[in-house]
């Protein structure tokens, strides 16, 4: 396994769930992190409990394409080069088709397709020029197997699953890693609004999903791993 000691890592949604958990597992093995989330406060907050310079915290909404350009361009003063980009963030609208609209779906695309499609641009140049790199994107499981309710979550997940599949082959002489980790249901603040009747004492704890990011971070440099399925043995509706 690669150590992730000294790398440049990127964690967008850090102050998710998930997100916080895997900045600390970064933290803790020597990474340099760097934290964006849509709350600065709260982005503030997690660098000092895991001792992130408050430079490195940058306000970023994955909604909004001119705060993504205008959050990479100054988080490139402090992280000119990218090792790795973890991003944990993302927006989950689960709803019958006769009750979605077209906001939803279009909400959908923004943060989980064409947010990620600006950031994987800001990144891409400086892997590029060092020809190495990591990207790690959670579709979750519904980017592989929908469900009833999840057309505009589905969507945006399938097209991000797509559009990685063919920026890989863009860069089949370099060695950019790029894996998509689709986890199961992950007891997080990902279901607090979301109206759905799941038993969430027997999902995936999120200290456990953020463990296989931490893993994917430092898969071997002779291989990749391009995807990994982690999820709950049951959590069914009820």
């Amino acid at each position: 396994m690669e150590t992730l000691k000294g790398k440049q890592v990127l964690v967008v949604g850090a102050t998710g769930t998930i997100g916080a958990a895997i900045v600390k597992l970064l933290v803790g093995s020597g990474a340099l992190v760097a934290i964006t989330g849509r709350n600065k406060s709260k982005l503030d907050e997690l660098a000092r409990a895991n001792g992130i310079s408050l430079n490195r915290t940058v306000e970023m909404d994955l909604a909004s394409t001119a705060s993504i350009i205008a959050a990479m361009t100054t988080l490139k003063q402090e992280m000119p080069v990218v090792d790795i980009l973890v991003n944990a963030a993302g927006v989950g609208i689960i709803k019958p088709l006769e009750l979605l609209s077209e906001s939803d779906l279009l909400q959908s695309l923004q943060v989980n397709l064409i947010g990620v499609f600006h950031l994987v641009q800001a990144v891409l140049p400086g892997m590029k020029e060092q020809k190495k790199g990591l990207i790690i994107n959670i579709p979750g499981i519904l980017g592989k197997v929908p469900m009833a309710g999840a057309a505009a979550y589905s969507a945006s997940k399938y097209g991000l699953v797509g559009m990685m599949q063919s920026i890989r082959e863009e860069l089949k002489r370099t060695e950019i890693r790029i894996t998509n980790l689709f986890l199961g249901g992950v007891d997080s603040a990902f279901w607090d609004h979301i109206d759905l009747r799941v038993q969430r004492d027997k999902m995936v704890v999120a200290e456990e999903a953020a463990k296989a990011v931490w893993f994917l971070c430092q898969q071997p440099r002779s291989g990749v791993v391009s995807e990994m399925v982690l999820q709950p043995f049951n959590h069914q509706a009820i």
